[in-house]
C-alpha cells in the first residue's frame, strides 16, 4: 500500500510535468518541421523523446515519426544531418545523388537554413500567445484593484508616506490598472527611484519611493527583486471580473507574452552582467515539482505555466550559444556577412564551448532543486 501511495504521488507530479514539456517541445520542433518542409528540405525523422523507439510510422513524404522511450526532449532530423543535433555528415552528403543533396539541410542557401533554425524559438513564442488568447477569451481574468491594503513599518513605502486605502494610479506616468502590474513594475526597479500617483480618498498625492532589493520565495521558486512594503488588499469589492472579445484576448495575449520575454531577458541581461544571482535558476526537478502543484488546482492554471515555460525555452535557445539555435544563427550571421561558412574547426570548438556551457547551466539549475528540496524536507522533519 506504501509502494502504491508513493507511486501515484510520483506520477501526480511526473505526468503534468510530461504534459507541459510535450507541448512545449512538440511546437518548438514543429515549428523547425513546418518551415523545413516549406523551403524544399527533406525531414528524415521527428522525434518525441530520445533513445529507443517506442512507436514510430511514416508519413507519404518519407518522414519517420516517432515516440521514445525517454521523453525529455525531442528532435527534428534533416536530410543530411549526422544526428539530432543537426551537424553536417558529410561523408553521407558526399555520396549522395545530386536529386538528394538538393533537398539536403545544409545544401540550402544560409538564409533558409537561418529560418528554419529561427522558426523553433518563434514557435514557442507562436504557442505562448495562442494558450493566453485562449486562457483570456474563455477564462477572462481576476484583476486586483491596485488599493493599498498596509504598510509595512520600516519600509520603503512607509517612508515615501504611502497609507493604508491609497490607489495607485500611475508609476513613472504609466498608468497601473492592477496589483499585479504595480507588482511588475516594483520587483524590476530594485535601487531605482519611482514617481507614484495616488488617489487617497478621491485627492491625488505624488510620492516617491526606491523598492530595495530582496529574495522571494513564489510557486515559481526563488525570485530576485525589487520590494516596495506594501499590502494587497483581499476584500471582495477590490477584485473584479475583466472579460475579452476575441480580439482584445489577442492584443492582450501579446502584451503578456512581451512581458514574460521582458523579464526574462532582463533577469539574463543582469545575470550576464553579475547583477542577478544564479539562485532563481530551476532546472527539471523544480519545473516537474511546479507542474505537480499547479496541475491540482486545474487544466488552465497548468496550460498557463506551459506558455510561461514556452516562452523561456524560446528565449533560452535564440542565446548565442553554439549548440542552441541562437548559436546556428550566429554562424550563419557570419556566414552571410563573410559570403562563406566558418571554418569547420572553428564551428566544431564552438560547439564545444556552448555544450559545456549547456551542461554547466543545467548543473547549476539541478543543484538549486536539490539545495531548495533537502531544506523543505529538513524543515518538513
Amino acid at each position: 500500500m506504501l509502494l502504491f501511495h508513493s507511486l501515484w504521488a510520483m506520477g501526480s507530479y511526473i505526468l503534468p510535468f510530461l504534459f507541459v514539456l510535450g507541448i512545449v517541445v512538440f511546437f518548438h520542433e514543429f515549428g523547425h518541421f513546418v518551415v523545413g518542409r516549406l523551403c524544399g528540405i527533406k525531414v528524415d525523422a521527428f522525434s518525441m523523446g530520445f533513445g529507443p523507439e517506442l512507436a514510430h510510422f511514416t508519413d507519404r513524404h518519407g518522414t519517420r515519426w516517432r515516440l521514445a522511450a525517454l521523453p525529455i526532449g525531442g528532435y527534428v532530423r534533416f536530410h543530411g544531418d549526422a544526428n539530432a543535433a543537426s551537424e553536417e555528415n558529410q561523408d553521407a552528403i558526399a555520396r549522395m545523388p545530386e536529386a538528394e543533396r538538393k533537398v539536403s539541410f545544409f545544401a540550402q542557401n544560409v538564409w533558409k537554413r537561418a529560418a528554419v533554425v529561427a522558426a523553433g524559438p518563434l514557435a514557442n513564442f507562436v504557442l505562448a500567445i495562442l494558450i493566453f488568447s485562449a486562457l483570456f477569451y474563455f477564462q477572462g481574468r481576476e484583476v486586483l484593484t491596485p488599493r493599498i491594503a498596509g504598510v509595512v513599518e520600516g519600509s520603503p513605502a512607509a517612508a515615501a508616506g504611502f497609507q493604508k486605502g491609497d490607489l495607485v494610479v500611475a508609476i513613472d506616468g504609466q498608468a497601473i490598472d492592477s496589483f499585479a502590474d504595480m507588482q511588475r513594475i516594483i520587483s524590476a526597479s530594485a535601487g531605482l527611484k519611482l514617481h507614484f500617483a495616488v488617489d487617497r480618498a478621491g485627492v491625488r498625492i505624488e510620492l516617491d519611493a526606491t523598492p530595495t532589493l530582496k529574495d522571494s520565495e513564489t510557486p515559481l521558486g526563488l525570485q530576485h527583486g525589487g520590494v516596495l512594503g506594501v499590502m494587497a488588499g483581499g476584500a471582495r469589492e477590490d477584485w473584479r471580473k475583466q472579460t475579452f472579445s476575441a480580439p482584445a484576448a489577442t492584443m492582450q495575449a501579446f502584451r503578456e507574452t512581451w512581458q514574460v520575454i521582458d523579464g526574462t531577458g532582463a533577469y539574463l541581461g543582469k545575470l550576464i552582467v553579475g547583477k542577478e544571482s544564479t539562485k532563481q535558476l530551476s532546472g527539471p526537478i523544480r519545473i516537474a515539482e511546479i507542474s505537480g502543484d499547479v496541475a491540482k488546482t486545474g487544466i488552465w492554471p497548468l496550460f498557463n505555466l506551459a506558455a510561461i515555460l514556452s516562452i523561456s525555452i524560446g528565449i533560452l535557445n535564440l542565446l548565442p550559444v553554439p549548440l542552441l539555435d541562437g548559436g546556428h544563427l550566429l554562424y550563419y550571421a557570419f556566414e552571410a556577412a563573410r559570403g562563406r561558412a566558418l571554418n569547420k574547426r572553428v564551428q566544431e570548438f564552438g560547439f564545444r564551448i556552448g555544450l559545456a556551457f549547456v551542461a554547466a547551466l543545467m548543473l547549476v539549475a539541478t543543484y538549486n532543486d536539490i539545495v531548495r528540496l533537502t531544506r523543505t524536507w529538513l524543515k518538513l522533519g
